[in-house]
């Protein structure tokens, strides 16, 4: 078979790629065991990257509350995302937490997840959720003209552990709290069983829910 270039789901992230942030060197070995969420931007001083920036910065307890760590990522120095963040306390009273990756000069980061659009030289809004094992867990690319909705972030993050903590999937607008999918049985019997089965509420054999 063909070689499959990422991103993919389930695509095993390289845990000794190093990269240079603003808070010093970093390797991807160093967010093993733990859940990340690794976002770029276009670019630094930017109106667009700045209100999601100071977005993410508001909601950052939330994350840490689910135990995902924020790692930032542009084509930009060092230098530029020190004075970014400086201008962004200065201008809005918000200190940016998390550290931003310093892809230059190969830009390494930014081609594992293809998030440099051929012909360009910024990077798109891109969102990749990495699980503790440094596997790919959900991907989604958002147009330079277009700010992230963190919220939608936060929402799919809490689905997500929750199938990796229970084996149920969700439905739609899912939150916490809310019924969960029953996975539907794959033959006739048990499509029978599943219809009589105490604490799930079903429409059909093939579509059932519970709460837990």
């Amino acid at each position: 078979m063909p070689e499959v270039k990422g991103p993919y789901l389930g695509m095993k992230i390289p845990e000794d790629l190093c990269f240079s942030t603003d808070a010093g060197r970093r390797c991807f070995r160093d967010y093993r065991g733990k859940w990340l969420l690794l976002f770029s931007h276009p670019g630094d001083f930017t109106p667009v990257c700045t209100t999601e920036f100071i977005a993410f910065a508001k909601k950052y307890e939330e994350f840490k509350k689910r135990g995902v760590e924020l790692l930032g990522l542009s084509v930009d120095t060092d230098i530029s995302h020190i004075e970014w963040k400086r201008q962004i306390k200065q201008l809005w009273g918000v200190e940016i937490p998390f550290p931003i990756i310093s892809d230059v000069p190969d830009f390494q980061v930014a081609n594992l997840f293809n998030a440099i659009p051929p012909g360009t030289t910024a990077t798109v809004r891109m969102v990749a959720l990495i699980d503790p094992e440094l596997k790919l867990v959900w991907f989604a690319l958002y147009p330079l003209t277009n700010g992230r909705n963190i919220d939608e972030i936060l929402r799919i993050i809490d689905a997500i552990q929750f199938t990796y903590k229970y084996g149920y999937a969700t439905p739609a607008d899912w939150r916490p709290g809310d019924p969960v999918i029953v996975p539907p049985p794959h033959t006739y019997e048990e499509a029978e069983k599943r219809l009589k089965e105490a604490g799930i509420e079903c429409k059909t054999w093939w579509f059932c829910t519970k709460k837990l």
